[in-house]
C-alpha cells in the first residue's frame, strides 16, 4: 500500500491530478473517524477530514517518500483536530456516523452501545492521551509511525500510551464496564 502511495503521489506531482482522487477516497473514510473521535462532533469531523485534503494537496511537495504517506497525512490530522478542540474547548457526543460490524440487531444494539460508551469515555480523556488511543487502537499506527505524527520519542508514545490506557481503563470501570488490569495494556 505505502509503494501504491507514493507512486500516486509521483504521478500526482508530475500533473496527473487525478490520481490525488484516489488518495482521497483511500484515506478519507479512515481520517473523518479518527477526527470524529478526537474531536466528537461530526460537523467538526467532516471540516477537518476537508481542510487535512486541502493542505496536504497544497503541500504535495513537502512529502517525504521515506515515510508512508498516510503518516504524513495523519500528521495533518492531528494538527487540525488539535487546533480545532483547542479552539472550540468543548465535548460533545458523537453522533450515530459511528460504524457497527455487528451482524444481527441485539448484536448490533449491543456492540453500538457499547462503542458509545468508549467515545464517550474518550472524551474525557485529555486531548494528548485521547490523541495516542485514537492513533494506536482507531488508526493502528505504529508507535514509531505515531511518535513521526506527534512529533515526539518512540519512548515519550509508550509512555502516553500507557498512561491513556489506565485512565481510560479507569473511566469505563467507573462506568462499569469491566475492570481495568493494568497488566493486559503493557
Amino acid at each position: 500500500m505505502a509503494d501504491n502511495d507514493r507512486e500516486l503521489v509521483q504521478k500526482c506531482l508530475a500533473g496527473d491530478h487525478r490520481q490525488f482522487e484516489l488518495l482521497v477516497e483511500q484515506y478519507q473514510k479512515p481520517l473523518y473517524n479518527s477526527a470524529l473521535r478526537m474531536t466528537g462532533n461530526a460537523d467538526d469531523a467532516a471540516d477537518i477530514t476537508q481542510t487535512v485534503f486541502v493542505k496536504a494537496w497544497q503541500n504535495l511537495r513537502s512529502y517525504n517518500p521515506q515515510y508512508e504517506f498516510f503518516s504524513w497525512i495523519y500528521r495533518i490530522l492531528v494538527n487540525e483536530a488539535v487546533d480545532c478542540v483547542n479552539h472550540r474547548k468543548r465535548t460533545a457526543d458523537l453522533s450515530d456516523d459511528s460504524i457497527s460490524n455487528a451482524d444481527g440487531p441485539i448484536e448490533e444494539f449491543s456492540a453500538k452501545e457499547l462503542e458509545e460508551l468508549v467515545d464517550h469515555a474518550l472524551g474525557e480523556l485529555n486531548l494528548t492521551s485521547r490523541q495516542v488511543i485514537v492513533l494506536r487502537h482507531f488508526a493502528h499506527l505504529s508507535y514509531e509511525e505515531i511518535g513521526y505524527v506527534l512529533e515526539i520519542p518512540e519512548k515519550t508514545v509508550k509512555s502516553r500510551l500507557f498512561t491513556a490506557r489506565k485512565q481510560l481503563g479507569e473511566i469505563l470501570t467507573k462506568k462499569g464496564i469491566g475492570s481495568y488490569d493494568e497488566r493486559s495494556h503493557t
